[in-house]
């Protein structure tokens, strides 16, 4: 037989067949997942974040830190294993597993480093109404009607030097003039930041040490201006630019007024978004924006810096390009990018650099450098360098909502933006009319998609740590944006370098308008869809092993290359499907000077005047409701007592001195009694009730009751935060 009969129907070559060997289940598998694998192998860089995240958040744990020596030693081996695994050529998996694994020990360390860099002092607890002087380095409006303060002490009544805090927090209603920069003197009732209401709640104590804010309160009577502040020139630079962004919001809400018939809101809004006071807006206008999805409004973050920046960038490229001796002798795109970079700066300062802002500032400024350097500017890649950036210089913000829902979001849209098709362009032959017409269709069908990617990415965040489910989030997002990237920021911008130049009112009146009219819009978005039925839909939070998995779910969908990313998307689901344990049946706060029994998912108080804001943390964690009790509890000037035929029946007498002998009878016919007095009780004075003393409190912080069979169990919120410089009790004054 020769060549040509080989293949001819009917003839077979001379020389036997070697018989294929059959290809078992395991083995197909191992070669498949062997052929994955490889596929992602050359995105690992893209987990270095991840990898350094997952260190932080190991460092956050109620768990005591492991000893820093210990990791140090453990991160040297593993950097030096890796070094000689690259070298001598071996497994390339091997050598990424231990980059990866030393990234996560740095991510520990540098945990540990900022937590000691920022630890500060906190304000002794009961220390009471005492006299403060002090530099205000900050206003941060509390409403409408109240300003909060961010001041830097220079005396705390008698306290010496050594043990003042860093920061303190001073809300009051007596400083309509007073301004950043300037040195005053008050009477206020302090406290130590106070910690999460709930076991797993927000833990603003820990917020608060890692901005070294060490005290928080109310002042009491007039705040006195004594004159300029003499500060440190670091204190001094912030100082002069909160100065500056206070002046700013001042003029622009005072203009807008001024030029145009727009809302106090409207105008509170427009001043929100400049530079990050609130102070014009009114507690209405915020919770209609929260209740519709659109809390980020509020809050200077990705959406302001891209809207603002994207303005500036495609201005300047737009300007190169219409100026041809430019534009032949000059790079546009590298001109546009540097004028991006800077307009980033500026808007850092004037939003007041807050986590938000900062983070958003770090990623858009590497987006820019990207450009500058003829890199791609929007990639994964340019957005996991932003993230170990963000982390390496705040490692907190690992376990924080902000950092955990800007950044999936983002890169759930990078993700998206790198699968779908790109070749959206039309025929030539298809008429000038059709072809705009199927551009406007393409967009907004792209900014659909974009607000129901972002919103389905920050879902689970805004379950666990807000507790609402916003119905219409998406169609309000969609809309809000637009109005807010296309109009709103272009028009703020444009207004801040009117007012920064003393540009005449009469040339920036259409600019004034511009605004009034898209700050009008969002308010007006807010209000239509939070006013719908079932607007907000009130859920619990889930354990910590559930937010842990969606977040993880999220990171493998947006990383993962390939049709297994979908598993992520099915962890993602974690926070929604992780069954929930009962509500308690009632609840005590931190300070011991109030209580809520809970019925029918809703939480009724004893006291609505007591710390409200921790009864409402409680509740939101929990997924319920407030209101006051069906049955008037009988409470004087120093005892509050739950009326007859509630259990538990709770009685709380919170002053210092002891009570009478009535009293005391009436306080000893609870089921359970918190006594703060300075004697204690005997068994024999008061035999019926369990007594929490204030010692209790002090340590262990607020306390949920569960029922069991014969009694109650105390679920105390302190041991579950374990033994952390922010856990730490305040020292006691006497």
């Amino acid at each position: 037989m020769g060549l040509a009969d080989l293949g001819r129907e009917g003839t077979a070559p001379n020389t036997p067949l070697t018989p294929r060997p059959s290809v078992g289940w395991g083995d197909l598998f191992l070669r498949r997942a062997n052929d994955t694998l490889r596929r992602q192998i050359d995105r690992w860089p893209l987990w270095r974040p991840v990898a350094f995240g997952t260190g932080a958040a190991l460092y956050f744990r109620p768990a005591e830190p492991s000893s820093v020596l210990l990791v140090t030693g453990l991160c040297v081996v593993v950097a030096v294993g890796a070094g000689f695994t690259a070298k001598l050529n071996a497994a390339r998996a091997a050598t990424i597993g231990l980059i990866l694994t030393a990234f996560g020990l740095g991510g520990y360390l540098v945990a540990d480093l900022r937590t000691r860099i920022v630890d500060a002092p906190v304000i002794p607890d009961r220390l009471g109404s005492v006299h403060i002087i002090g530099n205000v380095v900050d206003i941060r409006a509390a409403s409408a009607q109240r300003r909060r303060l961010l001041i830097s002490p220079v005396t705390i009544g008698d306290l010496s030097a050594a043990v003042l805090p860093a920061r303190i927090r001073i809300v009051t209603q007596q400083a309509s003039e007073i301004e950043p920069g300037d040195r005053i003197a008050f009477s206020a009732i302090l406290n130590p930041p106070a910690g999460p209401s709930s076991v797993g709640g927000y833990d603003f104590a820990r917020d608060a040490f890692f901005e070294r804010i060490g005290a928080v309160g109310a002042a009491v009577g007039p705040v006195l201006r004594l004159g300029a502040a003499e500060t440190p020139i670091a204190d001094r630079i912030e100082i002069l630019i909160n100065r500056w962004r206070w002046s700013l919001a001042s003029r622009l809400t005072s203009d807008l007024h001024r030029w145009t018939s727009v809302s106090d809101d409207a105008a509170g809004l427009a001043a929100a978004v400049t530079t990050s006071h609130e102070a014009w807006l009114s507690q209405s206008a915020e919770d209609a924006l929260r209740g519709s999805g659109l809390a980020h409004m509020l809050a200077i973050a990705g959406l302001h810096t891209a809207a603002i920046t994207g303005f500036i960038y495609w201005a300047l490229r737009w300007g190169v390009a219409a100026w041809p001796a430019l534009a032949l002798r000059a790079p546009g795109k590298v001109i546009a990018a540097i004028g991006g970079l800077a307009t980033v700066i500026a808007y850092l300062a004037l939003s007041g650099a807050h986590p938000p802002a900062r983070r958003a500032a770090i990623t858009a400024g590497i987006a820019f450098l990207a450009m500058i350097l003829g890199r791609r500017a929007f990639s994964l890649h340019s957005l996991s360098v932003a993230a170990l950036v963000v982390l390496a210089l705040e490692p907190e913000c690992v376990v924080q909502p902000g950092f955990q829902m800007s950044f999936c979001a983002t890169g759930a849209l990078i993700a998206l933006a790198e699968a779908r098709p790109h070749n959206t362009s039309t025929s030539r032959d298809v008429p000038l009319v059709f072809r705009a017409l199927q551009r406007v269709f393409d967009s907004l069908v792209g900014l659909a998609v974009v607000a129901t990617v972002a919103g389905m990415a920050t879902a689970p965040f805004a379950a666990q740590h807000f507790n609402q489910v916003t119905l219409y989030g998406t169609p309000a997002n969609l809309l809000a944006d637009f109005v807010a990237s296309a109009i709103l920021m272009p028009s703020i911008a444009a207004a801040v370098v009117g007012e920064s130049l003393n540009i005449h009112h009469m040339v920036m009146a259409p600019v004034y308008w511009t605004i009034a009219a898209a700050a009008e819009g969002v308010i007006g978005i807010g209000k239509l869809f939070s006013g719908l039925p079932s607007a907000q839909i009130r859920v619990s939070s889930a354990p910590e092993e559930a937010l842990a998995l969606s977040f993880a779910g999220l990171i493998f969908a947006i990383l993962w290359k390939g049709k297994l990313r979908w598993i992520g998307v099915v962890a993602a689901l974690a926070v929604f499907v992780w069954p929930r344990q009962p509500s308690p049946i009632a609840w005590i706060n931190a300070n011991g000077d109030n209580a809520a029994h809970v019925s029918q998912g809703r939480a009724y108080t004893l006291r609505a005047d007591r710390h409200p804001f921790a009864l409402e943390s409680f509740a939101q964690h929990r997924g319920l409701a407030t209101g006051p009790a069906p049955e008037a509890a009988d409470c004087g000037r120093d005892f509050c007592i739950d009326p007859t035929g509630v259990s538990p029946r709770i009685g709380l007498w919170f002053t210092r001195r002891h009570p009478g002998a009535e009293t005391l009878r009436k306080l000893c016919e609870t089921d359970i009694l918190i006594f703060k007095a300075h004697a204690s009780l005997t068994v024999v004075e008061c035999p019926r009730p369990l007594v929490l003393t204030s010692e209790l409190f002090r340590r262990y912080g607020a306390v949920e009751l569960y029922a069991q069979a014969g009694g109650w169990r105390l679920d105390w919120v302190g041991p579950h935060r374990g033994q952390r410089p922010w856990t730490r009790p305040p020292p006691q004054s006497y």
